[in-house]
């Protein structure tokens, strides 16, 4: 009977990649024999490759899937010209900014490449620190969405109040932990592959620079530039990314506890060069075979993965009128100026810039942006407009120095209560209510803030880019309508 499943499944398997071969071009099917070539080499050659594991790592992105079918048809292709094929782990990291609709990519994705219930591979995710079986129907458990929102509200206020907000600083942090352990996970994996451009590869390592010092843990390797050394530098960073906002008590620990190898053995195997053809090309394979949906988001996945372009404009416009006392139109031209010129030097299609224009050149949509915008930042990271303006001063850090002005632009009714705010944050006796505020505005416990209270601010050296970025924005919304103008 077992003999029989086994032939049936065979038969499947191959049925799965003669079709997903169907929708590879020439130069794709090149593309496939190399990538099989090396990981053959990296296996140690043909008799080891039944022992070898790979891990790829799943967002649901137009690019993740992309990368996760060309693997599979490695791994189907081995397993019908030889006596095994090497065997696919499988991982995603839950965040509060995950989308559903990325998560239904990586099921509908699954589904379509026969992942499920296959032996060689294994389907994981990751929420909160512990290790699971993936599950398209699970959601974010609130105790995870509550940790995000406090790891991105400690990791935001370790910093100037002159610096632009990151606020997917703690996904840098939380993702670089996640390929860490997770290739620890179960007797580890052997490589982990990934398919990023070297641009993006550089700008995840300077976000996830920014995060590790904001941290306190240290930052990466003055020489960083791309992931051939990844494990090393992960593995520079400590065992535990968040041990200097928290005590021991407070941070959960990896789980299943005691299944993650001490030494790892993993390496990384870039395989960017095997990405062929243009992105056109790719989308029959993705949507008419993986079942890929894009939405504003995912449709053009920008360098920086983590940045959603609504909440990116949202904060310039933020910081332009908090911070700045400019206007928040201002702030939001500044996005546009620098996101266009970033787009059209990576030569984007143009189709891609005019959408973004659609979307933030006219002024007059602007006011119901930023009420979708603040609406998003309430039901995904839990932040109130009072919070993340409190972010935007960072107040506590420096043993409160930002306060007074903090409170003077933004809440001058408490500046009476200054000295019992400083005294709160310094672990003293302060009036009930004066706690009872911090927590509020802040969005964090009063032990947190006293902690940050304790530290210092992180300040970042700018990017060649982000200077090149630092002009003056008031003719950008207008260059935006003539463009479009000129276009009708």
């Amino acid at each position: 009977m077992t003999t029989i499943h086994d032939q049936a499944m065979n038969y499947v398997y191959q049925q799965v990649l003669q079709r997903l071969l169907s929708f590879f071009s020439r130069a794709e099917r090149t593309a496939l024999q190399l990538l099989i070539q090396r990981l053959l080499v990296a296996a140690g050659g043909m008799e080891h490759i039944g022992s070898f594991k790979v891990l790829v790592i799943q967002s649901g992105s137009r690019d993740s899937c992309y990368t996760l079918a060309l693997l599979r048809a490695a791994q189907l292709s081995l397993a019908g010209r030889a006596p095994a094929t090497f065997q696919l782990r499988v991982a995603s990291l839950r965040l509060n900014g995950n989308s559903h609709g990325a998560l239904q990519n990586m099921h509908r994705s699954y589904g379509a490449l026969f992942l499920y219930d296959d032996p060689r591979v294994e389907l994981l995710m990751v929420d909160q620190r512990q290790v699971a079986p993936f599950d398209f129907q699970s959601v974010v458990s609130e105790a995870s969405r509550e940790a995000n929102r406090v790891n991105l509200l400690m990791s935001g206020h370790r910093r100037t109040s002159n610096e632009i907000l990151e606020l997917w600083d703690d996904a840098y942090l939380a993702t670089a932990e996640f390929y860490s352990q997770i290739a620890r996970w179960n007797n580890g994996v052997d490589a982990m592959i990934g398919a990023e451009p070297p641009r993006r590869q550089t700008l995840f390592l300077e976000g996830l620079n920014r995060a590790a010092l904001k941290a306190g843990i240290g930052g990466l390797p003055a020489n960083h530039r791309g992931f051939e050394a990844l494990f090393p530098m992960l593995d520079g960073l400590g065992s535990d990314y968040y041990r200097h906002f928290y005590t021991e008590g407070e941070q959960l620990p990896w789980r299943p506890e005691g299944q993650f190898e001490a030494c790892r053995r993993s390496s990384f195997i870039d395989i960017n060069d095997m990405i062929v053809g243009k992105l056109e090309e790719r989308w029959p394979l993705l949507s008419d075979f993986l079942g890929f949906q894009a939405d504003d988001l995912t449709l053009h996945q920008g360098d920086h993965e983590f940045v959603e372009p609504l909440v990116a404009a949202h904060l310039h416009g933020l910081h332009a009128s908090v911070i700045e006392d400019q206007t928040y139109e201002s702030g939001v031209a500044v996005y546009l100026q620098d996101t266009l010129a970033t787009l059209r030097r990576n030569q984007v299609p143009e189709p891609v810039c005019e959408h973004l224009l659609a979307t933030y050149g006219n002024l007059l949509d602007l006011e119901q942006r930023r009420i979708h915008a603040a609406s998003h930042l309430q039901e995904t990271f839990n932040l109130s407009e009072n919070q993340l303006t409190c972010l935007l001063f960072a107040p506590f850090i420096d043993s409160g120095a930002g306060l007074e002005i903090f409170l003077r632009k933004c809440h001058p009714g408490m500046l009476v209560a200054l000295p019992d705010l400083h005294r709160a944050m310094q672990g003293l006796h302060a009036p009930e209510q004066v706690m009872k505020w911090m927590t509020e505005v802040s969005g964090l416990p009063v032990k947190l803030i006293a902690r940050l209270y304790a530290m210092s601010a992180i300040q970042i050296p700018e990017s060649p880019e982000q200077q090149s970025s630092q002009k003056p924005a008031t003719a950008v919304t207008q260059t935006a309508a003539n463009e479009r103008s000129a276009e009708g």
